[in-house]
């Protein structure tokens, strides 16, 4: 075992003793093998020296770091399985949608089958860093309702409904847009701010998307009403029929949380994503008489279920580890940089803008 500076550890090294950050937490076990990004990290730390083991020994860190690489290309292979599956949705639906304007009956064994397939991966899809990059402005729409596909059967099962509901709670995430396939395809695409005579041709997509869904029997009463529904609110100041909130179907709750914060968290080629910290938050003060608060907390407390010792990147640039996470604050948690710590709940300027590793 050698100590040596940061500057001089090479790629292959194994640390030979526990790196700690500056407030004493674990940065890297023994046994650690460094590569680019545990290089990145040590940086980041400004960690200045590490005990590595002995040359003699770099043959044995080779063959570790051989083993690193393929776990990476090994997990890589898994996460491009869901990118796959969810790229091959995207296509369906923008075949789907070509369909229903041509007026073809809607091909929901080839939806089922598909959204089967994309949900096998389910458990690699995490709400707080799955955003498609780019989309161009024409498949906007189709990204937003497969990624309310995935958000909504994630909250099916969070807020305890039975496994039956599941699947179904997927499609009414997937179609709840499907009445857009009616809309004017000026008006849908329109680069401007539409007038109101345009708003109100839009909305509805919502009458147009029930009429398209009513009669499929392959799917439940419950996804029909998503897509009726996905735009009422508590309050009853949505629309199309302005009902409350005894009236609107679970689904159709679980549509409007998945696509508000689906909706802002992508990147447009008009503007940068928005922060999903920054939207969760937007979407608990929308709790208050517009959106379900109690789904609204489960999908915070789930998504920012995230361990000590996550690094993140804050609005301002700064790199840091989250050291201490307040269930009163699931947003805010305390975040060590370089020795300091930055309790988000205080500072409130701050927020975390990326979930690094």
């Amino acid at each position: 075992m050698g100590t040596v500076a940061v500057s001089q550890v090479k790629l292959g090294d194994k640390i030979a003793q526990d790196v700690l950050t500056p407030l004493g937490s674990v940065l890297f076990h023994k046994g650690k093998v460094i590569m680019p990004r545990e290089y990145e990290i040590l940086q980041a730390f400004l960690v200045a020296q590490v005990n590595i083991d002995v040359p003699g020994e770099r043959k044995e860190a080779e063959e570790a770091a051989m083993e690193k690489v393929l776990e990476k290309v090994k997990e890589t292979s898994v996460k491009s399985s869901l990118m796959e599956q969810y790229e091959r949705t995207v296509v369906l639906l923008k075949s789907v949608f070509a369909q229903m304007m041509s007026g073809q009956a809607l091909p929901i064994l080839d939806i089922r089958n598909q959204l089967e397939a994309m949900l096998q991966h389910s458990n690699e899809y995490k709400m707080l860093t799955f955003s498609p990059q780019n989309v161009p402005n024409e498949d906007y729409l189709f990204h937003k309702s497969v990624m309310s596909a995935l958000s909504c059967f994630m909250l099916a099962q969070w807020t305890g409904l039975p496994k039956k509901d599941w699947m179904q709670s997927a499609l009414a995430g997937l179609l709840h847009d499907v009445g857009n396939a009616k809309i004017d395809r000026n008006i849908l695409y329109k680069p401007t701010k539409l007038s109101p005579e345009e708003v109100e041709d839009m909305k509805r997509h919502t009458l147009l998307g029930y009429q398209l869904l009513k009669n499929v029997t392959a799917i439940n009463e419950g996804v029909k009403l998503a897509a009726l529904q996905h735009h009422e609110r508590f309050d009853g100041s949505g629309y199309p029929l302005g009902i409350g909130q005894d009236k609107i179907h679970p689904y159709a709750k679980f549509v409007a949380i998945s696509d508000i914060f689906n909706a802002m968290t992508m990147k447009r080629s008009y503007r940068d994503a928005t922060s999903p910290y920054l939207v969760l938050e937007q979407l608990l003060q929308d709790s208050f008489g517009k959106l379900d608060p109690t789904y609204v907390r489960v999908i915070i407390d789930k998504a920012t279920q995230i361990h000590n010792g996550t690094l993140v990147r804050l609005s301002d640039n700064r790199i840091g580890e989250i050291v201490f996470s307040d269930r009163n604050h699931p947003t805010r948690p305390w975040v060590s940089i370089n020795g300091q710590i930055v309790n988000l709940a205080n500072e409130r300027q701050l927020y975390i803008e990326e979930v690094i590793s």
